[in-house]
């Protein structure tokens, strides 16, 4: 009787420990922070995770290409607008046309990335509740104490 019982628990607990586990969302300055069991993850950590559900894999690939795009026009920004900067901080004459085109670079970047987050967040959200539907989450067995004729005894119930 005692190893059916322990043979049971012991497969309880595998098998929640086994199944996927949710994608905690987490706002901060500019877009969001995406973590699992407390690790912090990336665009490419994401897009592994979530490749089980064809839904929320589409997204976060449109959410991938919408921040590499991003990044490349942020970055050109950023540089055309440091370069003319760099240049009278030197001491030269600096070209501001560069500055504004980065300006403008720049301006463009944020929208795409701003599109990029919400579709990271909705690929995250969509996965999550496709867990909660398919899955247990949380294993939480309550223990009590039971006292009879026969003795004392300790009940699990979940």
């Amino acid at each position: 009787m005692k190893k059916t019982i322990l043979t049971l628990i012991f497969a309880l607990v595998t098998i929640t420990f086994c199944n996927a586990q949710k994608i905690e969302i987490e706002k901060v300055f500019g877009g969001y922070k995406y973590s699992q069991n407390e690790n912090q993850m990336t665009m490419k950590d994401l897009v592994k995770t979530i490749a089980s559900n064809q839904q929320a894999f589409d997204l976060i690939k449109k959410a991938q290409s919408n921040n590499t795009l991003a990044s490349i026009i942020g970055f050109a920004g950023g540089g055309l607008i440091g370069w003319p900067i760099g240049t009278a901080i030197g001491g030269g004459d600096a070209n501001w046309t560069l500055a504004g085109i980065g300006a403008g670079l720049v301006a463009i970047g944020i929208p795409i990335s701003s599109s990029a987050n919400k579709k990271a967040k909705q690929a995250v959200e969509l996965y999550n509740s496709s867990l909660n539907s398919t899955s247990f989450y949380e294993f939480k067995p309550e223990f009590k104490v039971i006292a009879d004729g026969n003795g004392l005894g300790i009940s699990m119930n979940f």
